[in-house]
């Protein structure tokens, strides 16, 4: 049970000013704030440039680019006429609407721009991830037989051309085309500053991303550009987003959250965004919060781990006067992690919760509600929750079960390319229920606690064990930094709960420090959920986009020990 709550603080959101609690919410609502409302004609691109620049806000700075050699920023109208120009240059080689175009670039200006460009003339982007190698490239270019690609020079090399036998013309950013086909910038500076918008349909196809899963090759989850609705609307009530803001997402696009609350919500909501190009460091990420003077942050609790793990005195050299609003997303937010946030930060910080599938945030501690430390919040306006059993029922408070929603909001995926069957795992229950794939329990006041990934749950003695909470707790320890929970087989009670754990920076492995662990984690939790052996280990393998620990790897690892 939760023990602590955090209640909201003072302040004036856009929510509060919007929707009052309790009361019914239709998306359509949302509908005017949009130019097709008016004119029938819709594109991704238009809503987030093109508008602003026609309202007379062209000379807002619309992304501001931190690296360690350079400093860049872009006002709308100039991010209007790059993107013009990029997709002036990919109309001259052949994209079209529908097409598939592929970006492979560093957190940089250019990457918002090449995704913007290409959204412009109808085609389908599909954003990678940084640290993508050979392999994770080939497979999603051949998947949907794409035959685009804006990269650079620094990554050419992990694009195998042979192996990828639809891909036609390669794009660098480079200013010579050096093994590509073509410079993007090179002719983007020969090219007009104004360009024709290609007029879709709210269905028509936005992006795609490829989601991994525990079998098979990635699935590419297709996006429409009806997204915009929700996305915008959650980056007004959920991350609170206001037109002079500064705002800085922490995420690459390669990923959903990079390419929603990266680049569109932001643009959407017309505010200023923030691109660190730079490795973490807790010194680099505290220095850009003081010199953007940003006011909404969106970072993971990877992130936040490692500022913790960082120590406080690193904190007190900088001014966050600024910052006013801090959420999270990727993971379950620790408890633990909230609690840093208040005492050091002198803010809460608000987890969120939605999926690649879902393309915009579904349940989230919104500013203007209490926020219960280990809860991932309540559904926001719009938005139907329920947990089922196994028989599709709904459950009672405190019950554990597979997290369902009612599958009526705006920025779910369009289709699974290439895969009905699989898309259809996705409505077990029929259409009623969205079967997200998580387990999770709500309270009597419609909070919703999150407990593993379906695939995560440990079964021991009949009982069903999530890990979060103990990977919570473990992080309460001072020696611990970061926590990986798995259920081990074992021949009387089915599994045990296991844990993996790193150290801070001043521990070493000793039987005395793992008992004082075990003892300090078994005063707050039940018996059943305390790890009957923990093992320390160098680094929790992780993924790459978001910083999750992958419980498979560490249960694949476990297995490879035991022989």
């Amino acid at each position: 049970m939760v023990q602590k709550v955090l209640p909201p603080r003072s302040g004036t959101y856009n929510v509060g000013i919007e929707w009052m609690e309790g009361e019914p919410f239709s998306w359509e609502r949302v509908y005017p704030m949009f130019t097709w409302f008016e004119t029938g004609k819709v594109n991704m691109a238009h809503e987030c440039v093109d508008r602003h620049v026609e309202d007379g806000k062209g000379n807002k700075i619309a992304l501001h680019y931190f690296s360690e050699e350079e400093e860049i920023t872009y006002t709308y109208s100039e991010l209007q006429e790059e993107v013009n120009r990029w997709s002036s240059v990919l109309r001259s080689h052949g994209v079209v609407k529908g097409d598939f175009v592929f970006v492979f670039l560093p957190k940089h200006p250019y990457c918002h721009i090449a995704m913007l460009a290409a959204i412009k003339i109808g085609a389908v982007v599909g954003p990678l991830f940084e640290p993508f190698k050979e392999e994770a490239i080939k497979d999603r270019i051949n998947d949907c037989d794409a035959k685009y690609l804006i990269t650079n020079a620094q990554f050419l090399n992990r694009v195998k051309r042979d192996e990828i036998p639809s891909l036609q013309t390669i794009f660098t950013t480079d200013k010579e085309s050096k093994g590509a086909d073509i410079s993007m910038t090179a002719e983007a500076q020969e090219a007009p500053r104004h360009a024709e918008t290609e007029w879709v349909d709210l269905e028509d196809g936005l992006s795609i991303h490829y989601k991994s899963g525990f079998t098979g090759k990635p699935k590419g989850i297709i996006h429409a550009h009806r997204n915009m609705i929700q996305q915008y609307q959650t980056g007004r009530w959920v991350l609170d987003l206001k037109e002079d803001d500064v705002y800085w997402c922490t995420a690459h696009p390669g990923g959903a959250a990079g390419t929603v609350y990266g680049v569109f919500a932001p643009l959407l909501n017309g505010v200023t965004t923030v691109i660190h190009g730079c490795r973490f460091s807790a010194d680099a990420w505290y220095q850009i919060l003081h010199k953007a003077k940003v006011n909404v942050w969106y970072s993971a609790p990877a992130g936040f781990r490692m500022l913790m793990a960082q120590g406080n005195r690193t904190v007190k050299k900088y001014d966050f006067t600024s910052l006013r609003h801090i959420s999270s997303v990727g993971e379950p937010l620790n408890p633990e992690v909230i609690y840093w946030g208040e005492s050091v930060l002198n803010l809460r910080i608000h987890d969120t919760w939605w999926m690649t599938e879902t393309g915009a945030q579904l349940i989230a501690n919104i500013p203007t509600r209490m926020i219960k430390p280990g809860s991932m919040g309540r559904p926001i306006p719009g938005i139907e929750v329920a947990v089922l059993d196994d028989e599709g029922e709904e459950l009672s408070p405190y019950e554990t079960g597979y997290l369902a929603i009612k599958p009526s909001w705006p920025s779910i995926m369009k289709e699974i390319w290439k895969n009905k069957k699989y898309y259809n795992t996705y409505f077990t229950y029929g259409k009623d229920w969205y079967i997200a794939g998580d387990l999770a329990y709500m309270d009597d006041d419609g909070y919703v606690f999150f407990q593993c990934r379906s695939d995560d749950m440990i079964n021991s003695s009949g009982e069903r064990i999530g890990p979060f909470e103990a990977e919570s707790k473990l992080i309460e320890h001072k020696a611990v930094k970061e926590a990986g929970v798995i259920g081990k087989p074992d021949r009387v009670h089915g599994e045990i709960v296991k844990a993996f754990i790193t150290l801070n920076s001043g521990f070493e492995k000793s039987e005395e420090l793992l008992e004082d662990i075990r003892l300090f984690v078994r005063q707050g939790l039940a018996a059943r959920e305390a790890p009957k052996e923990i093992e320390v280990i160098d680094e929790l393998p992780k993924t790459e986009i978001s910083g999750k620990v992958l419980r498979r790897e560490l249960k694949k690892r476990d297995i490879e020990k035991a022989g």
